[in-house]
C-alpha cells in the first residue's frame, strides 16, 4: 500500500495581497543593489540617485503591507517570513552595497559592512522568535527590542547628502587612516553603530 502523499502547497494561491506588496519591497531593494553595481562599473550618477530613491520606496512598501493585511484581515502563512527576508535585502544588504559603492572598499570597511548585515539578519530572526511573547492580549507587539532594521535608511540619507556634496570615494567624509596593513574609513563605523543598536537587548522602542 503506497504512502499517502502530502497535499501540494500552492505558493501563489497562498499569497495575500499584502505579500505582493512585500515582494515589491524586496524588488526595490534588489534593484537598488543592481544599480549600485552599475554605478561601480560606469560611475554614472543617475544610477546611484535611483538606487537612493528605491530604498524609501521599499520602506513605503514595508509599511503598506502591514496596513493592507490589517485592513483585509488576511494573513498568508508566508507573510512574516517574506517580510523579514525582504527587509534583509532592502534595509540590510542594499545600504551595505551602497556604502561599498561610494567608497567603503577597504578590508576593515568590508568587515564593518558584513557585521552590519549580520546584525540585521539576527535582529529580524530574534523578532520572529520573540514576537509572540512580546505581544499584548490583542496580539500586537508592544515594543521592538533593538532598533528596527529600516532605521538603516538614516545611513542612506547620510550618504545621499555626502554624494550631493561630492564627499565620497577619494573625498569621502572623515577621510581614511592606516590601521595595520589596510586603510580604514572611520565613516564605516556608522554601520557598526547601527548594527549594534539593532541587536541591543536593552534598547526598547515602542511599536506604533
Amino acid at each position: 500500500m503506497s504512502a499517502e502523499r502530502p497535499p501540494h502547497f500552492s505558493m501563489l494561491r497562498s499569497f495575500a495581497l499584502a505579500d505582493f506588496v512585500t515582494l515589491a519591497n524586496a524588488a526595490s531593494g534588489t534593484l537598488s543593489i543592481l544599480l549600485c553595481l552599475n554605478y561601480v562599473a560606469e560611475r554614472e550618477p543617475i544610477y546611484i540617485w535611483v538606487a537612493f530613491g528605491l530604498l524609501p520606496l521599499a520602506l513605503a512598501c514595508d509599511v503598506l503591507d502591514g496596513t493592507i493585511a490589517r485592513w483585509r484581515r488576511k494573513h498568508s502563512p508566508l507573510g512574516a517570513d517574506l517580510d523579514s527576508l525582504a527587509d534583509v535585502v532592502s534595509f540590510g544588504v542594499a545600504p551595505a552595497v551602497l556604502g561599498y559603492a561610494l567608497g567603503l572598499r577597504g578590508p576593515w570597511d568590508a568587515a564593518a559592512l558584513v557585521y552590519f548585515v549580520a546584525c540585521g539578519i539576527s535582529r529580524l530572526a530574534r523578532y520572529n522568535v520573540t514576537a509572540a511573547e512580546l505581544s499584548d492580549e490583542r496580539g500586537k507587539v508592544r515594543y521592538y527590542e533593538g532598533t528596527p532594521i529600516p532605521t538603516s535608511l538614516l545611513i542612506v540619507l547620510l550618504f545621499g547628502v555626502l554624494f550631493s556634496m561630492d564627499r565620497v570615494h577619494e573625498q569621502l567624509w572623515l577621510g581614511a587612516i592606516q590601521l595595520g596593513p589596510w586603510a580604514f574609513h572611520p565613516l564605516s563605523l556608522v554601520y557598526v553603530v547601527s548594527g549594534s543598536a539593532m541587536v541591543s537587548g536593552t534598547l526598547r522602542i515602542p511599536k506604533p
